[in-house]
């Protein structure tokens, strides 16, 4: 019987994951045609999303999705084809997207198995991007949770990522001025250059802080946050009366054993936050009544078709740019892209 590999998490990553470590591969048998049951699919797997949310999944801790077990395949969606079915559905030869982990093949219902339908203009891992979680995430985050209109200052962290770089796009779309920041000098020129962004820093400069400072003397409306730690800090020391703080993830954070946030230490009957000037920051949430708001984008999934149509058509005409990071090797090298992810290798969207 012909044979196909599976990557299984071995082991809870304390802070960063570890090649070789965090995670191990398995050989199995592919399942054959005759063992599926009806509404079933065997998913041959062409292209993996990876995504920072993959970190949290990782952690034994309470979230919105249980977190992935020892032993088991790792979690992550896919684009790949239909080479076996029972399904009315999706006939043998469909291409389509679904859940089906890190793995070559996997056996799915037709239930969690969507065709790839894609615009003009699209090519098919656009399904994993643009027009797909990173897409729609950026999309219900702006406009649902930060509620952006014309003439608002974004700012968006993480902005030549996947998420960021749509949302920063959406912006303007909407008639919004928007910074973006990213850790490259050559992602600032695609953010301002080809993406349209009004401004773009770079996070690693050292006189980083003077210059954000200096591009947000109009003060923020909504700030994106993809990134959380000092520049999330930063941020509310720069923020509007009633700015929209919009929580989509804190990737500086995600490795450490210690996430980093307000520090607070009782003294008796004496709340102490430490250091002093980010508990001046901090405190800017109740003098500028600032709306901080999580969401994940399975809280819109009654909107999704709704939200890919408007996607799909700024798309085709042209008025949205992507781009992609392909990381070629296989299955074995997920595990690498996942490590390089965290690392900033990647502009846009992540695709092993």
């Amino acid at each position: 019987m012909p044979s196909y590999t599976s990557i299984h998490l071995a082991e809870r990553p304390v802070d960063a994951v570890v090649a070789g470590k965090t995670f191990t591969p398995k050989q199995q048998e592919v399942p054959s045609a005759s063992s599926l049951k009806d509404g079933e699919v065997l998913f041959q797997t062409l292209y993996l999303s990876l995504d920072p949310a993959m970190r949290g999944w990782l952690n034994p801790t309470r979230s919105y999705i249980p977190p992935v077990e020892i032993g088991a395949i790792m979690r992550g969606s896919g684009i790949g084809l239909i080479v076996a079915s029972k399904s009315k559905k999706f006939p043998v030869g469909t291409y389509a997207t679904g859940m089906c982990g890190w793995s070559e093949y996997s056996v799915l219902n037709e239930k969690h198995v969507e065709s790839l339908d894609l615009p003009e203009g699209a090519v098919p891992t656009d399904a994993l991007g643009v027009l797909g979680m990173t897409g729609l995430t950026a999309y219900f985050g702006l406009l649902e949770i930060g509620q952006v209109k014309a003439g608002d200052f974004v700012v968006v962290s993480g902005a030549a990522g996947a998420t960021g770089s749509v949302v920063g796009q959406i912006a303007k779309l909407k008639g919004a001025k928007v910074l973006g920041l990213a850790g490259e000098d050559s992602k600032v020129s695609w953010l301002k250059e080809e993406l349209g962004f009004d401004e773009a820093l770079n996070y690693k400069d050292p006189e980083f802080a003077k210059k954000f400072r200096a591009a947000t003397k109009g003060l923020i409306d909504v700030y994106f946050d993809n990134v959380g730690g000092e520049i999330l800090d930063l941020a509310l020391s720069r923020a509007k009366p009633f700015a929209r703080f919009v929580m989509c993830g804190a990737i500086s954070e995600y490795n450490k054993k210690k996430p980093q946030g307000p520090k607070v230490r009782q003294t008796s009957q004496v709340v102490v936050m430490r250091p002093a000037n980010r508990a001046q920051n901090y405190m800017m949430i109740i003098s500028m009544r600032i709306r901080m708001q999580g969401f994940v984008v399975f809280d819109f999934a009654d909107k999704y078709a709704e939200a890919r149509k408007q996607l799909a058509q700024w798309l085709s005409e042209g008025k949205l740019k992507r781009k992609e990071t392909i990381i070629q090797g296989g299955i074995n090298k997920a595990e690498d892209a996942l490590v390089g992810l965290f690392e900033g290798k990647n502009t846009g969207t992540p695709v092993q």
